[in-house]
């Protein structure tokens, strides 16, 4: 297996999404990949040399497996059981969709997968989403991936299409929180997406193969490492 440093190709799934789109924004903007490849549901407003877009059914990954190529797969799927409709819909995405992909890749030798998770993810957990978000990371450590990477965010901050009161609510909570419990719940505060982003395209430049499980709290470290990267 090849590990490339530069001149590689990035897949991303769900750059329509809060962390996604800043995944594709600092995928563009890194001069380690020569291509980065978008594929999803409906196409986003932008256009760049580097980038590929592919309009793609979900339900009919396999029709597509040719595209699931290349060095790193970026899986930004997600949602929500509000907006998916029903338990049986949020599990097809946050599941079977983000697994499909992944198994795929895995199959057409993709180097590295990188999955944004949520904190708290546990297959036992009593939260449903946070099970589902474990057994997802449990499935995808079977695949033969050179490198896995699981971020688990907290509460994401940012801009988005819609309008989630409660995550607001709760990025102001988490911020007083942490003021008066100096930071002992900090895997807990609430992050930017942004910050989870920039940590994504950042881990997947230092090529430390294996498996990688990170913590929201260490995110933000990891992002800053971006610079040091580049100057190498």
């Amino acid at each position: 297996m090849k590990i490339s440093k530069g001149n590689k190709r990035a897949v991303l799934l769900g750059a329509t999404g809060l962390v996604g789109s800043y995944v594709l924004e600092n995928l563009l903007l890194h001069p380690a990949y020569a291509e980065v490849v978008v594929l999803g549901r409906r196409k986003v407003d932008l256009e760049h040399p580097r980038l590929q877009q592919h309009q793609v059914d979900f339900e009919r990954l396999a029709d597509h497996a040719g595209l699931l190529r290349g060095d790193d797969l970026f899986c930004c799927l997600g949602t929500t059981r509000r907006q998916a409709g029903s338990r049986e819909a949020f599990y097809r995405v946050d599941f079977t969709y983000s697994f499909e992909a992944a198994r795929i890749a895995a199959a057409n030798q993709m180097n590295q997968l990188l999955v944004v998770s949520s904190v708290g993810a546990d297959k036992d957990s009593l939260f449903y989403y946070s099970r589902v978000k474990g057994e997802l990371e449990e499935a995808l450590q079977e695949l033969d991936f050179w490198s896995l990477h699981l971020f688990q965010p907290s509460v994401l901050l940012g801009s988005r299409n819609e309008n989630r009161w409660g995550e607001q609510a709760a990025g102001q909570l988490g911020k007083w929180i942490d003021s008066i419990t100096g930071g002992l719940l900090s895997k807990y505060r609430p992050i930017e997406a942004d910050i989870v982003a920039r940590a994504m395209v950042t881990a997947a430049q230092e090529l430390q193969g294996g498996r990688h499980v990170y913590p929201s709290h260490q995110l933000q470290e990891i992002a800053e490492r971006e610079q040091a990267l580049l100057k190498k």
